[in-house]
């Protein structure tokens, strides 16, 4: 394997508008082949004409799927729900996450697109590489692995637990990059300082799985270590990466992904908090408009290390902020279908107090134009006709509702 300097491929370099040309025709192909080869697709998309979806706009049309569903599919059809557009007997792997949920994997070189961020976090050939993701049933340490194989490197298959016999054999192997979650290379060495054995081979990590503080972040760079985060799922493989350039996570070159209001299946503006909704090339697991539940946001520009694919700000919190008031759960969903009834609703959220230990919730709004009479008992009613609660309404000044993705904003504290 050559060296391929400071990018990955030249797909991340390209122009904007030849790759935003590139995934709409990738796309449209991908919605055929899903329809033709996948029985969930083919009625989950029935009546989607695959040649007419040629734009952002139209693939905004197309119908969201949460993780919830993906569920429900693989009750009624076990064990991959119809998704795929293979049976599960030829894929090289069936793996299980918690739900339980079950995805596929094939030994196909980088088959979750990893190599991409690890390349960006500086993994090279020749390196050797402690991957600490598990290997047990959910497919993480086989992403990371196959990503690693993918930039020429050696890997050690440490998967999770046996501190002491990781330590030991880091101590003895010298890895030069770790890939894991950002606690469990601050527990490996803090143990290994306990136990007087040497790590400090590991110069470089790539992370993920979990939130990197800044402050854990910067400590390491001062002690010589050098740490970027990816973003991924074991249903979509790799969605985003952070480069040196530490400016939010650009977006991997196999993906197309929206932004969209919680609750609803609309994008948002760029730099507005939503959820991250991602379309997978993959021809095997085509997930077409797949919510991931969790917040972010585009940012504007693009990232000074060269890459000219669209940037997000990384993980900012999850979606689904379903709650249960007075016994009934309501979600973001029925939040959002309320306030779409309402076109004089400009923003809204639902708070959720428990004042002398009684639930109470309130639809706060941020109008379009002055209150017209009746507009408050109107949603009122409206607001208990789909959450099933009797909630309050309440209108605030415009721009006084964060922009932080909350659609219910649990508040209760318990004493």
């Amino acid at each position: 394997m050559t060296e391929r300097g400071d990018h990955y491929d030249d797909l991340e370099i390209r122009n904007p508008e030849q790759r935003e040309t590139a995934l709409l025709e990738a796309l449209r192909d991908q919605i055929g082949n899903a329809q033709q080869n996948s029985p969930a697709w083919a009625r989950i998309l029935s009546g989607v004409d695959a040649d007419a979806v040629t734009s952002r706009d139209a693939l905004a049309k197309l119908p969201v799927t949460r993780k919830s569903e993906l569920l429900e599919l693989q009750k009624a059809n076990r064990p991959l729900g119809g998704l795929t557009t293979r049976p599960p007997g030829e894929m090289s792997w069936v793996f299980a996450s918690p739900g339980p949920i079950y995805e596929p994997g094939i030994q196909r070189r980088d088959y979750w697109r990893m190599g991409r961020a690890m390349y960006a976090a500086g993994l090279r050939p020749g390196d050797i590489v402690y991957n600490t993701f598990a290997y047990h049933l959910t497919p993480a340490g086989h992403m990371m692995e196959a990503g690693a194989h993918a930039c020429g490197c050696a890997v050690v298959p440490g998967g999770v637990g046996n501190t002491e016999q990781q330590v030991q054999a880091i101590h003895d192997i010298r890895p030069n990059a770790y890939v894991g979650t950002p606690s469990f290379l601050r527990v490996l060495f803090e143990r290994a300082d306990e136990a007087g054995l040497d790590t400090s081979s590991i110069t470089k990590a790539s992370v993920g799985g979990e939130a990197l503080p800044p402050s854990l972040r910067e400590s390491w760079r001062k002690e010589g270590v050098n740490v970027l985060q990816s973003y991924g799922t074991a249903d979509l493989g790799l969605i985003a990466y952070e480069s040196p350039a530490l400016e939010g996570m650009i977006i991997d070159e196999g993906v197309i992904v929206e932004i969209v209001g919680p609750g609803t299946d609309d994008p948002v503006g760029d730099g507005e908090v939503g959820e991250v909704v991602v379309t997978a090339l993959n021809p095997d697991y085509p997930l077409i408009r797949f919510a991931t539940g969790d917040l972010s946001a585009v940012m504007e520009g693009q990232s000074p290390c060269g890459r000219t694919n669209t940037r997000i700000k990384g993980w900012m919190g999850r979606a689904d902020q379903t709650t249960k008031v007075r016994g009934m759960f309501v979600h973001p969903i029925q939040v959002g279908q309320v306030v779409s009834k309402f076109p004089e609703i400009a923003k809204a959220r639902l708070v959720v107090e428990n004042p002398d230990q009684a639930d109470r919730m309130t639809l706060r709004c941020e109008l379009e134009a002055e209150e017209n009479e009746g507009l408050n008992q109107r949603i009122a009613e409206a607001l208990q006709s789909g959450c099933k609660v009797r909630g309050e309404v309440e209108f605030v000044t415009a721009g006084s509702l964060p922009d932080d993705g909350k659609v219910i904003d649990d508040q209760r504290v318990y004493r």
